[in-house]
């Protein structure tokens, strides 16, 4: 069995394979932090400090936030965990720069990546899960292919018509996918080679994927 206290995991994966899914289910189970950069972010846009008021000027400018300033996030966030606490790093690093600046990041408090997995579904699954979403105004959220309301179009709850968001359209998913696969074959390769990474496959049932993460992790 792996060591669980002060673990530090990071999971991968295509948009919509389950990654946020899994990685709050794990964290439960195990009380470990689930670190997602797009939560942290807006944590800091809403109590406004220093970093999340850098980044709004970044996002108000239509700019991508920089790696420096995601990482200080990161680094923030940290720094309040104490070093028994495990951490799961959900959808971060993206990009090998930023897994370096982690290393760099978890090197000084005497810590490491100790597991990264890679949660791994056929494209053809993928696009059907993204693509089937239908949301409502009031926040529910059905799927035409595996969970579709009773009334195609409308939520069984309000009655109000259901929205295909237009980033959930077929080609618009379809790019997203390549887009992912293009920026993440370095930094699946980055940890491969340092023996790191474990697969994991992420078409079953979300009990059944959480099976296989925590066998994988050995956790």
């Amino acid at each position: 069995m792996t060591k669980t206290a002060g673990m530090v995991v990071v999971l991968l994966g295509s948009p919509g394979v389950g990654k946020g899914t899994q990685g709050v289910r794990l964290s439960r189970a195990l009380d470990w932090a689930h670190v997602s950069t797009g939560d942290l972010l807006r944590a800091a846009l809403r109590k406004g400090t220093p970093l999340g008021l850098e980044a709004r000027g970044y996002m108000d400018a239509g700019d991508l936030v920089p790696d420096d300033v995601i990482i200080g996030l990161v680094q923030e966030h940290l720094a309040g965990l104490g070093p028994e606490r495990g951490v799961i790093f959900d959808g971060f690093p993206r990009t090998v720069a930023q897994a370096e600046a982690l290393d760099e990041t978890l090197a000084g408090q005497q810590r490491g990546v100790d597991r990264v997995a890679l949660l791994d579904a056929d494209d053809s699954v993928l696009i059907k899960r993204i693509s089937g979403r239908r949301s409502s105004a009031s926040g529910r959220v059905y799927n035409v292919y595996f969970d579709p309301p009773r009334r195609e179009g409308f939520c069984d709850d309000t009655g109000e018509p259901l929205i295909h968001r237009a980033d959930d359209q077929p080609d618009t998913v379809r790019t997203r996918l390549a887009v992912y696969h293009e920026l993440t074959a370095p930094l699946v390769g980055y940890y491969d080679a340092r023996g790191l990474l474990v697969r994991v496959h992420a078409e079953g049932g979300i009990g059944q994927v959480q099976h296989a993460l925590r066998g994988a992790l050995g956790v």
